[in-house]
């Protein structure tokens, strides 16, 4: 089952199940995050829920898409309780990219940082159910204002270096009365954020990584599948100057999904009831590793099959000089 919001024409919203091929208001829902938390409250699944509710009329979600009411797939009624994160060096990459890693591991000292935390979650990444496995490499890119809507654009700020798509698989949580984590499910992610940045010196990594972020349009509802194959694609204008296939789920991992979660709700901050978490779980497909460097009017597509609708966001660039804006006042 795949999960949605869109708003109606009033401007109301609506929670959406897709099953099959065919889209339906879940009747009575009021909101994806308030099916969510009630769900936990109660202890019953997601979509033994939504069979309870029943589904009322059939929607066109693909022109909801087009007529730009497609909402983020959950969202939180307060903005700061809603945490953007991830985690980078969790995926195999291609034989290349491991063909050159096995070549320098000769000498450990020649190792870059990213390169020995890559080699650690090969080695600890994927410990036996109930264990913990070595810690990934993690990282913070906002709350629920730096969440933009499928179709809407993903802003760059004006003192960017670059903005790049990374295409990735999002864990969707809410934290239920006793700071227990319930996992809503999965989506698709475009973890915008700016590579030439990051190349420049990768201890600007945090830097980097704070923009905004779309996921979407739908969540996959159950377990994530172990070999996801995707397609991630920029188009400019008419023309597509990227298209490279994208893998993720488990069986294209150096962790696991278990594991990645275990060492982001470890922490008490990230158990707070009520709050909502959106997850992203890294990458092995970059645009920008093959030289493209988008630019403002480019539109990002990633698509999977297994997660509905595809995830569309237009790169733009903020106008307003960050100086006018951020300028600090003594009170």
């Amino acid at each position: 089952m795949l999960l949605s919001q869109m708003k109606t024409e009033d401007g109301s919203l609506r929670v959406i199940a897709r099953a099959g091929t065919e889209t339906f208001e879940v009747s009575g829902a009021e909101s994806v995050y308030a099916l969510a938390c009630e769900c936990a409250r109660e202890g019953v699944p997601l979509a033994a829920k939504i069979a309870a509710l029943g589904l009322g009329c059939a929607v066109d979600l693909e022109r909801a898409y087009e007529e730009g009411r497609l909402f983020n797939p959950i969202h939180h009624p307060d903005p700061a309780h809603l945490h953007l994160t991830g985690t980078g060096l969790t995926h195999l990459g291609s034989a290349s990219t491991r063909d050159a890693m096995h070549q320098s591991a000769r000498e450990e000292e020649a190792l870059t940082d990213s390169m020995k935390m890559f080699n650690m979650g090969l080695e600890g990444g994927r410990p036996a159910i109930g264990h913990a496995g070595v810690q990934p490499e993690w990282f913070y890119k906002g709350n629920g204002a730096s969440l933009v809507a499928p179709g809407a654009d993903l802003v760059s700020p004006e003192f960017a270096e670059d903005g790049g798509e990374e295409p990735e698989i999002a864990g969707i949580y809410v934290i239920g009365a006793e700071g227990t984590p319930f996992r809503v499910g999965f989506a698709l992610s475009n973890e915008f954020s700016d590579h030439v940045m990051e190349r420049r010196n990768y201890l600007y990594l945090a830097h980097s990584k704070l923009r905004p972020a779309s996921i979407g349009p739908e969540i996959l509802i159950g377990d994530l599948p172990q070999d996801i194959r995707g397609t991630s694609r920029i188009r400019r204008g008419s023309e597509v100057i990227f298209e490279e296939p994208f893998l993720s789920g488990e069986a294209n991992m150096s962790h696991t999904i278990a594991n990645l979660e275990h060492h982001h709700f470890k922490y008490g901050l990230f158990r707070q009831p009520g709050d909502v978490h959106v997850h992203m779980f890294g990458t092995a497909t970059l645009s920008f590793a093959k030289g493209v460097q988008a630019e403002p009017g480019d539109t990002f597509e990633i698509e999977a099959s297994e997660f509905g609708l595809p995830l569309v966001n237009r790169l733009s660039v903020a106008t307003i000089p960050v100086e006018e804006t951020c300028r600090v006042h003594a009170l």
